[in-house]
């Protein structure tokens, strides 16, 4: 059994860096060639960081923040923000001008380190003049070098400090900036002790303690999940991360990696999936699956492919996923682990037990975790010491966030007579429609998305007789012609109807032209759906569309 250090984010470095200095802490894609840092190499640039930030003087405790895609850099900036006595607020790589001044003029930084991005032209002119800005080294694709001093030039002066700050538990370590389903990000306050309890009552769960643990980076570091489940579990087990570069070469980044945790939201499952069956349609997948041997070597091949033959954690979260999902990849030997938490209480309020799955619900939560569901709004509210202080310059948020003591998720939900818990849907999703009933959409959307023609779904409707389903297609979905896509939503649609009450059922599905994506602002940088723009957008198409006898509409 591997050693698992549980300190502060900070002391767990200090500990790999000294009695494990020649293993490979960071792997870096460059041009698909594999650049490597060990933890002593990762150290001496870390520490000269350090002292370059103290060289600026800047007040106790300031705010630096960061923008950048997923990068070994990354890392080291946050390890050389904290080791420097200050705070690391991260962004969203994807944010744009309006939206980075606002969260820069909100969390007041001081300095900002400037990253891989794809599109920096974009965001410029949210960055006022009177920030500091330090960019990544120009191996970075997108990395405004061209702008401002990068990292080897700002530290080349300056020494590694060897100095090992110990920031005491109740500091804050990071202010982490919601994604902003429904408006403005909030500042999620997270101190350094809050990561130490999460993962000493997570890491069994999570096993930590397994040899060599590898984890693979891709989903955004500045949200919870990869903070906790990559950064912080990493730094806990003095595992190695390896990194995705592109989108495009993500495939073979994660197959060469083959990684020992691996976290994955449901839409990205959705996409394995039908990348399988695009190689192995089903009849013939299920044929093989039959036969004993060949069963084996098919597994095998199908885990390498991914990247996930040596996987022994793979969690997914952020949305539901259907169970149709989960029950496919367990044939394969792939088992998908529900995790479940928010920004606000760490990402970790339960999670599937290992030795026990139950479809249908994120798992148990944790042993330090205290969940009750409040009997007037069926809202699920917990208890857990790594809940945060509060949302950073926002007093009446905070104190909404909280009531009795106990945090509210703002999620619905039930738990059942063996402890599990089931997500139902969202308080504030609920919407109410032309006959006065209220809708809770996450149920019926759940239920839809066993569809494998279905990428994604929104079911809308306030004010209209009937909730309407919005759909779009995915790549399956797309291929087939129209009666046969038609007949296969009616089918859906009729199953799913037959599940709920009669003012729940769905009248009509509408089948949209393009993809919901972070760039036309119709998802968050975590795949959420960002349901009040798209009810919006398509709020007079649902009302043409209500009182047709056809069930499955085309937009036009």
């Amino acid at each position: 059994m591997a050693t698992i250090k549980l300190g502060t984010i900070c002391e767990n470095f200090y500990h790999w860096e000294q009695n494990t200095p020649e293993n490979i802490f960071f792997n870096q894609p460059i041009n698909e060639n594999w650049k490597t840092y060990t933890y002593r190499e990762a150290g001496i640039n870390i520490r000269k960081m350090v002292a370059a930030i103290k060289a600026l003087n800047l007040p106790p405790k300031s705010n630096i923040g960061m923008v950048s895609k997923n990068c070994a850099h990354w890392i080291m900036a946050d390890l050389a923000i904290a080791m420097a006595g200050h705070i690391s607020v991260p962004f969203y790589a994807t944010l744009v001008a309006d939206q980075l001044k606002q969260v820069l003029d909100h969390s007041e930084c001081k300095l900002l380190f400037l990253g891989k991005l794809d599109d920096f032209a974009s965001m410029e002119a949210g960055i006022s003049k009177d920030i500091k800005c330090i960019s990544f080294p120009a191996e970075y694709v997108g990395s405004p070098v061209h702008k401002y001093q990068d990292w080897d030039s700002f530290t080349e002066k300056f020494e590694p400090d060897l100095s090992n700050f110990i920031p005491k538990l109740d500091d804050l370590f990071t202010i982490i900036y919601t994604s902003g389903t429904t408006g403005m990000p909030k500042g999620v306050m997270t101190t350094f002790g809050a990561f130490v309890a999460g993962l000493t009552n997570t890491c069994a769960a999570v096993k930590l303690e397994i040899e060599n643990p590898r984890f693979f980076s891709y989903l955004p570091l500045c949200h919870i999940a990869e903070r906790n489940i990559v950064e912080a579990a990493c730094l806990a087990s003095g595992g190695s991360i390896y990194f995705a570069e592109t989108l495009e070469s993500f495939p073979r980044n994660l197959a060469y990696a083959q990684p020992t945790h691996f976290l994955a939201v449901p839409r990205i499952w959705s996409k394995f999936q039908l990348g399988i069956l695009g190689k192995i349609p089903q009849k013939k997948l299920d044929l093989f699956l039959k036969i004993p041997i060949l069963s084996g070597l098919v597994k095998k091949k199908i885990k390498t492919g991914l990247g996930l033959a040596k996987a022994e954690v793979i969690l997914t979260g952020a949305a539901p996923i259907p169970n149709s999902v989960v029950d496919w990849f367990a044939k394969l030997d792939i088992k998908i682990r529900n995790a479940y938490g928010m920004s606000e209480n760490l990402g970790a309020h339960s999670i599937m037990p290992i030795e026990k799955t139950k479809n249908g619900t994120v798992g148990k939560p944790y042993s330090w975790v205290e969940t009750r569901i409040d009997p007037e709004t069926g809202e699920v509210q917990m208890k857990a010491p790594w809940n945060t202080p509060g949302y950073y310059r926002e007093p009446e948020l905070t104190a909404g966030l909280y009531k009795d003591g106990w945090l509210c998720t703002g999620d619905m939900g039930e738990i059942d007579a063996e402890g599990f818990l089931k997500i139902t849907g969202r308080v504030k999703d609920q919407f109410k429609t032309a006959k006065g009933e209220y809708v809770v959409p996450g149920a019926l959307e759940l239920a839809f998305a066993t569809n494998s023609n279905v990428e994604q779904i929104c079911v809308a409707g306030a004010g209209l007789p009937q909730p309407t389903a919005l759909v779009v297609l995915s790549e399956m979905g797309k291929q087939i012609d129209i009666e046969e896509l038609t007949a296969s939503l009616t089918e859906t649609t009729k199953a799913v109807n037959q599940q709920v009450k009669n003012y729940e059922h769905i009248k009509t599905v509408l089948v949209l032209k393009n993809p919901w994506t972070v760039e036309n602002n119709m998802l968050t940088p975590t795949m959420k759906i960002k349901r009040n723009i798209v009810e919006a957008k398509f709020s007079k198409l649902m009302e043409d569309n209500c009182e047709k006898k056809e069930l499955v509409v085309f937009e036009p």
